[in-house]
């Protein structure tokens, strides 16, 4: 192992005991300045967690979520420089760690925030103007064959729990008091300028913009959304992606050759 590559590994390790070669200018010892460096270092990530999912903190309280955080910041140690990207696999974390089990519908909430910092950090692409793409749903004479191509900050989620309600009741005092977290829920995530939006969506609403996001025609994604659910409502939807300036690009497949 490089003396980078131990460096690295006993920051996140709290019971590493300190590198070799390290030495102090200024005369301290060297495993009491490193182990100031990793305690910095572990906070840091920990911080950032808390940044990234403010509602999951809220759910368990504070004492445990850096606890928990501790857990997984030993374990995942950050692949990439952007501290914004840390924490991508936080959900599935919380999703197998046994002692948040009492709070099930806690990792459905991490993966809505995660959702929401990937939408907020998005590119930036112009959507096409609302009446142009009415005018074109309308004027298609092979409408199935179309492909929306949607905002990259749009992402759906589904949730065997009110991930919506739960994470909007945080938003305002006192709305848990009156909170029922025990029915399924879909949710759309969407940038618009610098606000990134929440919506609720129903079980085939998600699974067409799924398909959209995939890339499949209209007829199909269609298709998919009433596999879903036998009352989804297209027009609906449609209207809810052309109001929120969610559709960036409209492609027809080119017609077969015979």
């Amino acid at each position: 192992m490089s003396h980078q590559a131990a460096f690295a590994s006993a920051l996140l390790a709290s019971d590493a005991i300190c590198p070799e070669g390290l030495f102090s200018s200024n005369g301290a010892d060297p495993a009491s300045r490193f182990a100031v460096y990793r305690n910095n270092v572990h906070s840091s990530l920990i911080n950032a967690l808390a940044a990234a999912y403010p509602v999951t903190l809220q759910l368990v309280g504070e004492a445990f979520f850096r606890a928990m955080s501790g857990v997984y910041v030993q374990a995942n140690p950050p692949t990439s420089p952007l501290i914004s990207e840390y924490g991508s696999t936080f959900a599935a974390f919380i999703q197998n760690f046994e002692p948040a089990a009492s709070v099930p519908y806690l990792a459905d909430v991490a993966r809505l925030e995660r959702l929401r910092v990937g939408a907020y950090h998005a590119a930036d692409i112009p959507p096409l103007d609302q009446q142009a793409v009415l005018q074109a749903l309308q004027g298609q004479a092979d409408l199935g064959k179309l492909r929306l191509q949607l905002h990259p900050s749009l992402a759906v989620l589904n949730s065997a729990y009110a991930v919506v309600a739960v994470w909007a009741a945080h938003q305002t005092e006192g709305a848990m008091a009156t909170l029922n977290p025990w029915h399924a829920q879909g949710a759309l995530v969407l940038r618009q300028g610098l606000a990134v939006k929440v919506f609720t969506l129903d079980s085939g609403s998600v699974a067409f913009i799924h398909s959209l996001n995939q890339g499949k025609a209209l007829e199909t994604a269609v298709a998919d959304a009433l596999e879903a659910s036998s009352e989804f409502d297209l027009n609906q939807c449609l209207t809810l992606l052309i109001s929120h300036d969610a559709i960036t690009h409209l492609h027809l497949d080119p017609k077969e050759s015979p």
